[in-house]
């Protein structure tokens, strides 16, 4: 009896934990790109869950803009599912439907980019910069 009164709340959690991706997935697919963008987004955060639905989205037959909410979805993830999340982007840039390699390219670039920015701002030493405590005497 206890068991069964245990296993309840987990339950519970369980669905609703599916019925938020269902939701997600569903604003994903929407034809607002703010919208799509946002459930992209909230997707990223959900580690397996989250890139199998954007890899679903990115790489199936879905609109322009639930792929490049996809594609903005799976640069924004974090921690140990980044590394998957370019895997992804980078099998897109393969894939035959031309809206599809059009968002993944789109993506790593930017993504490039942000990467260049932080190296080049970590070059400057902050040693070239004048004391203002010693300019003041």
């Amino acid at each position: 009896m206890k068991s069964e009164e245990q296993k309840s709340p987990g339950r519970e959690k369980d669905q609703v934990a599916i019925e938020l991706l269902r939701q997600l997935t569903r604003k994903l697919c929407s034809n607002d790109i703010t919208t799509a963008r946002l459930a992209a987004f909230n997707l990223s955060w959900m580690q397996e869950d989250g890139l199998a639905i954007l890899t679903q989205v990115l790489l199936g037959d879905f609109s322009r803009t639930s792929k490049k909410a996809a594609a903005y979805g799976l640069r924004s993830m974090k921690g140990r599912m980044k590394k998957p999340a370019m895997e992804v982007l980078t099998q897109g840039l393969k894939h035959r439907d031309r809206t599809t390699k059009a968002a993944c390219a789109k993506a790593l670039s930017l993504i490039k980019d942000k990467t260049a920015k932080k190296a080049d701002s970590s070059e400057s030493p902050i040693a070239d910069k004048p004391d203002i405590r010693q300019a003041q005497k």
